[in-house]
């Protein structure tokens, strides 16, 4: 593990030298990032669509701003210290703004995407991407905007779905010797194709393991074979605590009580457990103590 005096940028790089591929996993809000630290995950990540979907009912279709992202990157950088990956989208026209204003944020790294402006879910159809030149542009200014050399400017390609595997590969390899520390090769439909991608191109690759995407639920010795550095859950728990909700407030409102569901639900003891809240308390109970004293 990188050394607590590096930053998280370079915590982000030295992690995925240690642990391929380094699992990196979704975390909607400060809260879920403590559960996965707790959990063992020694990266989390911030989607794009958790931060429409989680913080504002939207879908993920552009609608969120540069300033509601940092938002819930501070909350989320402020919570763990674990180096975070931020979706990026397109870098709302400045990407050179975005970069630093995320690294102010507390993020390790970002990625941005070769879509248009108006972009969609890299698992959608209709995505229209913008030249290879134009990416380029948006890359070499995120590299301008560096406030820590060590800050992760990754490149996301979302060629694959549209343009075929070969024209991805090729953006791909444009996108690195533009400067993109990193690769995140969306929608890749088979193995075989990581493989493909992997060995092409001359820098860390991330697979997006999604869910019900037009990638298949490849496990980390799969994709440690095909040369993948980095394995991205970005929305599992999101989902799946979004389904157990769902069920509470159906049982709440059909039944009256939430008796039938009292044990899928997380401890009071647990919580605390998670937040440290006795410490809290008692260091809030020595300061109301010491104010006290004449």
């Amino acid at each position: 593990m990188a050394g607590p005096t590096e930053s998280r940028g370079a915590q982000l790089r030295a992690l995925i030298d240690e642990e391929r591929p380094l699992q990196i996993v979704g975390t909607v809000n400060a809260y879920a990032a403590l559960l996965a630290r707790d959990a063992g995950f020694r990266a989390v990540y911030l989607s794009g669509s958790g931060v429409a979907s989680a913080s504002f009912g939207l879908p993920d279709l552009g609608y969120t701003t540069l300033e509601q992202v940092a938002e819930d990157t501070r909350r989320i950088a402020g919570a763990v210290d674990l180096p975070l990956l931020v979706d990026a989208d397109t870098g709302w026209d400045d990407s050179a703004h975005t970069v630093a204003a995320l690294t102010a944020a507390g993020a390790a790294g970002l990625h941005l995407e070769d879509q248009v402006e108006a972009k969609r879910c890299g698992h959608r159809p209709g995505k229209q991407l913008v030249n290879t030149d134009a990416m380029v542009e948006r890359l070499k200014a995120a590299q301008d905007g560096r406030t820590d050399p060590g800050f992760v400017v990754m490149a996301r390609t979302d060629a694959c779905a549209v343009e075929g595997l070969d024209a991805a590969i090729d953006r791909a390899q444009a996108y690195v010797a533009a400067g993109a520390d990193m690769v995140f090769a969306e929608a890749i439909p088979t193995l075989g194709d990581y493989a493909t991608f992997c060995a092409a191109v001359n820098a860390p690759v991330l697979a997006n393991i999604t869910e019900f995407g037009k990638t298949p639920l490849l496990t980390t010795e799969e994709l440690r074979d095909a040369g993948v550095a980095m394995a991205l859950y970005p929305l599992s728990a999101f989902r799946a605590m979004s389904a157990a909700a769902m069920q509470v407030y159906k049982t709440l409102r059909t039944q009256g009580t939430q008796a039938a569901v009292i044990d899928t639900m997380q401890t009071r003891d647990d919580l605390y457990r998670v937040l440290d809240y006795h410490r809290h308390e008692e260091s809030i109970d020595a300061a109301l103590t010491s104010e006290k004293a004449p």
